[in-house]
């Protein structure tokens, strides 16, 4: 069981710092997923079957589906992120 609960903890560790680090927003997301999930298993393995529950229905279910569905609907092409690049350089904020 401690193996199990060690294995959790990094996946959540490391799925975490990818998600802060990623620059593609989907990509992100899911490894926000990831680290949600394996936080449920950590909580499970505590003895909080019900907070792991409530985690994997509530934040990986219901939060980080609308999260996808938002940044899916705002479409964000390469094309528009180029642009955006270079009014940013232009300003003098992006380099």
């Amino acid at each position: 069981m401690n193996t199990i609960f060690y294995i959790a903890v990094a996946i959540a560790i490391v799925s975490s710092i990818l998600a802060i680090t990623n620059r593609n927003a989907i990509h992100a997301l899911l490894y926000l997923i990831i680290s949600l999930l394996s936080v449920s298993v950590v909580f499970y393995i505590l003895g909080a079957p019900l907070i792991a529950a409530l985690e994997v229905i509530v934040y990986a279910g219901a939060i980080m589906v609308l999260f996808i569905f938002v940044v899916m609907m705002l479409n964000i092409g390469m094309e528009e992120e180029t642009e955006n690049n270079g009014l940013l350089q232009k300003c003098g904020y992006f380099r």
